[in-house]
């Protein structure tokens, strides 16, 4: 067989090291230009933010996820509380934010298919800014009353508001809310008066209601079971279509002749509009799994709350039919807050 002449191989080595070098400028790896599907980026947090104040129980609940989160992908989660005006302050900043997965909105129902309604002019898009990511909890609100009320159920205090028509005040964490909109439909279905208190967020809320500023107030599952186990609160009724499995003996509103106070809230995650397909898929994985962890799905069953775990298109479908049924109770109540 016919070799190659010794300089006709050394020129083709030569060349064949020309070409690899071209190849390798041209074509850096792949660690220096991360793809635009990695989640987390290496060394580049996630901001979460959430419009609600520190300490309420949307917060402290984030946190615990967020710290299984941190542990599980190695990312650094940022929590970034942003309170007020109804969660609009919150969306806003993640509806303008790079649709990169490193900022994240936390929020509850009131986001997306109750401010639509409410408000005649918003800073942000419901739907086109953002991607809903993963429904984590779902939830019912309790009607508390303050340890001194003088009524003990919800019959009671319907008869009561009756009596004294404009002497009871109903706390809300902020105009619009569910807390809100409940206490509203309360008032339209029970044929009584009373005065609404805003508050900015649900820890300001709950202090009110104990140091008796008000007497009522639609709170969440979590703080509301936490309140009546130490004694602060009386538990009245429950805003859902059932009774809770940590209060098995607490009736519902309907149970007591209030009727319509059945919409289930919900917890979860959005990342802002034009979300890749695929972060979007890694996130809902990363706190699907967190949230599903034993120590805080227990944690979360104690509460009176449901884990859901719904991923991206479930969840979709989850606010546009809640955007519906809060649209037609708005509209009924002819609630506008601008």
């Amino acid at each position: 067989m016919d070799r190659p002449a010794p300089q006709a191989r050394v020129t083709a080595r030569l060349s064949l090291v020309f070409t690899v070098a071209l190849a390798a400028l041209a074509s850096p790896p792949a660690s220096a230009s991360p793809s635009s599907n990695d989640w987390p980026q290496p060394g580049k947090p996630v901001r979460v933010v959430v419009p609600f104040s520190a300490g309420s129980g949307s917060d402290a609940l984030l946190r615990l996820i967020a710290k299984r989160v941190s542990e599980q992908t190695g990312a650094n989660l940022i929590i970034d509380n942003k309170p007020g005006a109804g969660t609009l302050i919150g969306a806003a900043d993640v509806a303008h934010a790079p649709a990169d997965g490193h900022t994240l909105l936390y929020t509850i129902v009131v986001t997306h298919t109750q401010n639509p309604h409410l408000y005649n002019k918003l800073p942000y898009d419901a739907f086109k800014d953002f991607t809903p990511v993963v429904q984590l909890v779902r939830s019912a609100t309790v009607l508390v009353a303050n340890r001194n009320a003088p009524f003990n159920n919800v019959r009671e205090m319907v008869g009561y508001a009756k009596q004294h028509p404009g002497a009871l005040n109903f706390a809300s964490y902020s105009l619009g809310s569910t807390s809100h909109l409940n206490g509203e439909i309360l008032q339209q279905r029970a044929g009584i008066e009373m005065v609404h208190v805003p508050y900015k967020g649900t820890a300001d809320a709950t202090r009110a209601l104990l140091a008796g500023d008000v007497q009522v107030y639609f709170d969440g599952t979590a703080t509301a079971v936490e309140n009546a186990r130490a004694g602060k609160v009386k538990l009245l009724g429950v805003a859902a279509d059932k009774r809770l499995t940590v209060l098995p003996d607490l009736p519902t509103m309907a149970e007591q002749g209030v009727p319509g106070l059945d919409i289930v809230g919900w917890q979860g995650v959005f990342g802002p509009g034009r979300l890749p397909p695929a972060i979007a898929q890694k996130i809902a994985s990363a706190f699907r799994t967190a949230v599903e962890s034993p120590d805080i799905a227990e944690l979360i069953r104690s509460q009176g709350n449901e884990i859901s775990g719904a991923g991206p298109d479930a969840f979709k479908q989850i606010v546009s039919n809640d955007y519906e049924r809060w649209g037609a109770v708005i509209k009924r109540i002819g609630l506008k807050l601008d």
